[in-house]
């Protein structure tokens, strides 16, 4: 029986998936928007905290001002990389001319970067609470408390790469890396979740052989995180395409990307291909209320609505919901991807004595 102290914290790791999950969509939000530079400055924003929503509201000469604070910040972040032996990279910072020249003030942008903010401060905060109840396990699952701790850090890493990509005008790489570090957090939280939920659970064992879907499984996983790269920097060449022709010809746009969209087009198929064969070996070993049987179901679902939102995105000129709900659906396709993968990884294949 699970105590319930346990129980509290199961919940509370579940919530802040959820919370986790939000924060994606609303940086999907942002980014669809063209939201990313709403608030020049970081953690404030136009040096409040609660944002302006008129032009009288802004500070004095804040253009001058929030240019000069991101090429001091560029300068750190620039020595930082040098330090780590990519003096290239910290020279085109340096040199990057896109930096200078400041946002216009757009109220309804501002607002929505800042929502974003809010969001990310919220996921700070239940994981701080998270890994406060996660001492519930110091002496049973000590693995559960280090995790728990260890993704605070990860996320104070994350704001603050958050605000280098304001500082550097939304470097394409630091984007990716963005976002690649919101999967770790989510991956350490399915884990969290998942361990705390089967601590006190027999392995489960089946007549079929579990081994052939571990590693497809696995295999998959690993596509579908190679999908979410690739779609990333698909994204960040819409965004320099956009700004190049000044947010005009939208139906243009996707033609103009190039080879990188080919790919990513290309291996979504191919993501789809691995996702119904792992439904068809799952649907061979488990039957009833089986969690990885349910779990697959919704995987179907989440691959469904991932194609035709990219159905959308391809042929009607990159509508911004769209673009929204494609970055939210990869990500639960990878969280029950995942899931089910833990959840397999537990299963053991019967071996008559």
């Amino acid at each position: 029986m699970i105590a319930k102290s346990e129980n509290r914290f199961i919940r509370l790791n579940f919530i802040t998936i959820v919370v986790t999950l939000l924060v994606i969509l609303a940086g999907g939000i942002v980014r669809s928007t063209g939201s990313g530079m709403g608030c020049p400055d970081w953690p404030k924003c136009f040096d409040q905290y609660i944002p302006p929503t008129h032009v009288s509201q802004l500070p004095a000469d804040y253009k001058d001002k929030y240019v000069a604070s991101r090429l001091k910040k560029n300068e750190k972040f620039a020595k930082y990389l040098e330090s780590m032996g990519k003096k290239e990279l910290a020279d085109s910072i340096r040199h990057d001319q896109s930096i200078t020249v400041p946002e216009e003030f757009n109220p309804a942008k501002t607002w929505t970067e800042y929502i974003n903010r809010l969001t990310g401060v919220a996921l700070g905060i239940f994981l701080i609470i998270t890994a406060i109840y996660s001492f519930t396990y110091r002496k049973t699952a000590k693995r559960i408390v280090v995790l728990s701790v260890l993704n605070i850090l990860v996320v104070g890493y994350q704001g603050w790469l958050g605000s280098i990509v304001v500082s550097t005008n939304l470097t394409q790489w630091v984007v990716t890396v963005h976002m690649l570090l919101a999967l770790v957090i989510l991956g350490v939280l399915i884990y969290t979740y998942n361990y705390a939920r089967m601590l006190h659970k027999e392995r489960s064992v089946i007549m079929y052989r579990i081994l052939w879907l571990k590693g497809f499984l696995a295999f998959t996983i690993i596509i579908s995180i190679i999908q979410v790269i690739l779609g990333t920097e698909v994204r960040e060449s819409i965004d320099t395409i956009s700004k190049s022709l000044n947010f005009a010809d939208r139906n243009t746009w996707v033609s103009k990307v190039g080879s990188i969209f080919s790919y990513h087009r290309d291996l979504a198929i191919l993501v789809a291909v691995c996702n119904f064969i792992v439904y068809k070996m799952v649907i061979d070993r488990f039957s009833g209320k089986a969690w990885p049987l349910q779990t697959a179901n919704y995987i179907m679902i989440a691959l469904i609505v991932q194609i035709a939102t990219g159905l959308l995105l391809s042929y009607l000129s990159l509508p911004p919901y769209a673009q929204a709900l494609h970055i939210l659906f990869a990500t639960i396709l990878f969280s029950l991807q995942y899931y089910l993968f833990l959840l397999v990884y537990r299963t053991a294949t019967y071996k008559p004595n």
